[in-house]
This record gives C-alpha cells, sequence and structure tokens, in this order.
C-alpha cells in the first residue's frame, strides 16, 4: 500500500471520528467545537497538496492535518476556497493570470499564505519561512 493510499485511509477515518470520542481531551473537543465545517474531500486534498510539498513522509499526514484543522478554525470554507485558490494561481503568467493579480486577489493572497504560515509554524512543518 502506498503512503499517499495510506494517507487518505487514515484521514478518512479520522473523519468518521465523533467529536463525542474527544469528550475526554478538552483541546480536542474545543478545536472540534469552534472548527467551521469543511468536506472531508476539501481536508484530504488540502493534506496531500501539503505533503506534496512537504515530503511523503508518514509523520506529515498529521503534520498537514493540524495545519488544514488550524486553518478551518480561523476561516469558513468559502473563504478558504477562494482564498487558497487566489494563493495557488498568484504566480501563473499570460493574460489567463491577470484576474489573480488584482489587487483583491493580492490581498487574498496575502492573508491566506499568512494563515497558512502559522498553521505551519503551529504543526511543525519545516516550510513555514517559505511560505511569506
Amino acid at each position: 500500500m502506498t503512503l499517499r493510499r495510506r494517507a487518505l485511509l487514515a484521514l478518512a477515518c479520522l473523519s468518521l471520528v465523533s467529536p463525542v470520542a474527544f469528550a475526554a481531551d478538552k483541546t480536542a473537543a474545543t478545536t472540534t467545537a469552534q472548527s467551521h465545517d469543511y468536506p472531508t474531500q476539501g481536508r484530504v486534498e488540502y493534506v496531500l497538496g501539503c505533503m506534496d510539498d512537504n515530503g511523503h513522509d508518514f509523520v506529515n499526514v498529521y503534520k498537514c492535518s493540524c495545519a488544514i484543522d488550524r486553518i478551518a478554525a480561523k476561516l469558513p470554507y468559502d473563504d478558504f476556497v477562494e482564498q487558497s485558490t487566489f494563493s495557488k494561481y498568484a504566480t501563473l503568467g499570460g493574460e489567463g493570470g491577470a484576474e489573480f493579480r488584482v489587487d483583491r486577489a493580492k490581498a487574498q493572497t496575502k492573508k491566506f499564505r499568512a494563515l497558512q504560515a502559522e498553521a505551519y509554524r503551529a504543526c511543525g512543518i519545516g516550510q513555514a519561512a517559505a511560505l511569506k
């Protein structure tokens, strides 16, 4: 079984766990209660992209999951999609990338990259400095 497949299975299993199971751990219960509702597919895509950028070590499944959980605690899903899209295509050249270089897009990119750098730092992912 490949590492990517194991990561997908681990995330799928984590999404099936009820928040009630974490009741003994106040930190996890509080984080779950305050997080915005992100679809599992969105979380898995983020984690796999994060692992593509930071290495496919199994420990990065947990670090990248931590990062998306921190982002979800602060940002509604629709805003996450918008900001991460602007961030992803900010360096797209030519006419096709023009809409990703307007002031609004630049502001959204800056917000997302700052939030992501904060999440990376908090979760121990090594590229936090590279995001600035």
